[in-house]
């Protein structure tokens, strides 16, 4: 088996209920109108790339957009690509979190990659799970993977594979993020 060789990381598009703002996590939510359109954008962006597998988490609003993206291709569906689970902060705003558990809100500042959010996930069970995921789905026969996820699930894939962080506030809802890979060497960005 050989690793993918282009991998096309997307972002889910807006769901109902203020979620651009609201933290979901693992609450499983649709996409509203305006994320269908940001996933169609999306299909824009990645033009006539054809990709050898599709693979999406399986919270509705990642699945619904990958069949924005892939409408011919069957999706398979990765439990473990799921959004972070923010327990008893689920579906609440940065500043209703903020009011609610300043002590924690202040200490999940200070050290997002170690906090373990109240009620939830730890940060590191997260990363441990979103990296086993994606050894999984490296050794997947593909020559190009589409992967759809959340904004969490991909900032920890990018920080896996490109080595660094990306810029705050990325990917943006709807967001595309392709990487290539040279057979043996390191994974790099490429221009859309």
């Amino acid at each position: 088996m050989k690793e993918p060789v282009r991998l096309a990381l997307v972002r889910h598009g807006e769901t109902v209920g203020s979620s651009s703002i609201r933290y979901h996590g693992i609450t499983d939510v649709v996409l509203s109108s305006l994320g269908r359109a940001q996933a169609h954008e999306a299909r824009t962006l990645l033009g006539k790339t054809e990709f050898d597998r599709v693979v999406a988490s399986s919270l509705t609003r990642a699945w619904q957009t990958a069949t924005v993206l892939a409408p011919e291709q069957p999706i398979l569906l990765e439990e473990d690509l799921r959004e972070v689970d923010f327990g008893n902060w689920e579906g609440l705003t940065r500043e209703e979190i903020a009011a609610r558990d300043p002590v924690l809100y202040a200490e999940w500042q200070r050290s997002l990659q170690a906090f373990n959010y109240p009620g939830g996930e730890a940060r590191t069970d997260f990363r441990s799970r979103i990296e086993a995921a994606l050894q999984r789905l490296l050794i997947m026969e593909a020559s190009s993977l589409l992967l759809v996820a959340h904004k969490g699930v991909i900032r920890v894939l990018a920080q896996a594979l490109l080595g660094r962080d990306l810029p705050p506030g990325q990917p943006e809802l709807g967001g595309v993020l392709q990487l290539e890979r040279v057979p043996g060497g390191p994974w790099r960005e490429i221009a859309d």
